[in-house]
């Protein structure tokens, strides 16, 4: 019994105080931000570059923040693999509305790897006319700062990669607050943790690269061999002893309505992409939720013929006020169901984390991917449209 006790305590401190110890460095900083952030004098020229597909929920909205960036200098590339994607009006729009942003749409599919945003982005790299580059997704709500903030978080001594992951914003239902459980105090606190730790990986939503560092290290193509563009720029990143380092404060994403299927579809997705990537990275995140706390509580409390549901309970509250608190401090969506919220996020994780191990295969915006695909497919010969 005394072994049990042992180290029932001991995993239950272990658990608890990196959760404690995550949350604590994601108040520092994930910080909600109140000051606009000017472009320094000596900001260089800067191109953007957004693959779209399909209508996303607040498409137009994300897809404008670009236009209306306070950077001195900037181009905008817009990336599509068919003329007759329905958001293809949208941007053309869009393009019109601002004569004074330097902005085009370049249509077609090239298809040098299996990652089909990969490919979707190679013909805007090539395009871009300077050195430093941004990768951004369509439903990245960019502030007025956007760029300079990205500039900022450079450091010319180390940095190969800037990056930010996503924050959920504008919530519409119960699982939108799942998923912003999911993104917000669990996934971007473990990545900001691993970032204080010197262990920064990449994130597609935003990558912001100098074009010499990757083509140094052999190219975009290089991208394709992971299943996930930004896990290959993280490997890219790191051969070249360099760092990617994250931005001051993640990017929002506005999630609008989501349902349970979407929700999980796209969590088992990226589990399976980081089980592909970094395995032994991976291996451990099944620590990472509530569950082992709650279980191991209840049996530290069973042991010492205490009340299980009182444990369970106190560890609960612990556990949830802090990522509440986070919530709070970061300015991300909270409400009262947000226990609800995080609840079922940490229900689903042990299933998420099976899935990682025995999943390969996921459909991702109409494209079949398969998470241990490499760059197989040769370059097409036909030009872009």
């Amino acid at each position: 019994m005394t072994t049990v006790i042992c180290a029932a305590a001991i995993l239950l401190c272990f658990t608890v105080g990196s959760h404690l110890i995550s949350v604590a460095i994601a108040v520092v900083r994930c910080r909600a931000r109140t000051a606009h952030e000017p472009a320094p004098e000596n900001a260089p020229a800067i191109s953007l570059v957004r693959p779209v597909c399909g209508l996303d929920n607040f498409a137009e909205s994300t897809l404008r923040s670009g236009f209306e960036l306070d950077y001195p200098d900037y181009e905008l590339i817009f990336c599509v693999a068919h003329a007759r994607d329905p958001i293809v009006p949208t941007v053309q729009q869009l393009i019109a509305e601002y004569p004074q942003v330097r902005a085009k749409l370049l249509i077609g599919d090239e298809r040098i790897s299996a990652n089909p945003k990969l490919n979707n982005c190679f013909k805007g790299w090539n395009a871009a006319a300077h050195d430093w580059i941004v990768l951004a997704d369509s439903n990245v709500l960019m502030p007025p700062d956007y760029l300079t903030r990205l500039w900022n978080a450079w450091r010319h001594d180390d940095t190969g990669l800037v990056c930010s992951p996503p924050s959920g914003s504008e919530p519409h239902g119960f699982w939108a607050g799942v998923e912003c459980a999911f993104l917000n105090t669990y996934e971007a606190r473990w990545q900001y943790g691993a970032d204080t730790l010197g262990l920064g990986f990449a994130q597609g939503k935003t990558m912001f690269w100098r074009r010499s560092v990757l083509e140094e290290a052999g190219g975009i193509r290089l991208l394709g061999l992971e299943p996930a563009e930004d896990a290959a720029s993280t490997k890219v990143v790191r051969d070249s002893g360099l760092r990617v380092r994250l931005v001051d404060a993640p990017f929002p994403q506005p999630l609008g309505r989501r349902g349970a299927l979407e929700v999980w579809h796209r969590q088992a997705r990226w589990a399976q992409l980081r089980r592909a990537s970094f395995p032994m990275f991976y291996a451990p995140e099944i620590l990472s939720g509530a569950l082992i706390p709650f279980a191991t509580a209840a049996v530290l409390a069973l042991a010492l013929d205490a009340s299980w549901i009182a444990a369970v309970l106190t560890v609960a509250t612990v556990w949830y006020g802090a990522e509440a608190k986070l919530a709070r401090i970061a300015g991300w969506p909270l409400t009262w169901a947000y226990p609800l919220h995080a609840l079922v996020r940490d229900l689903a994780l042990p299933a998420l984390w099976v899935t990682g191990w025995l999943g390969s295969d996921f459909v991702w915006r109409g494209n079949a991917v398969s998470s241990v695909a490499v760059n197989e497919q040769p370059a097409s010969e036909t030009p872009p449209i």
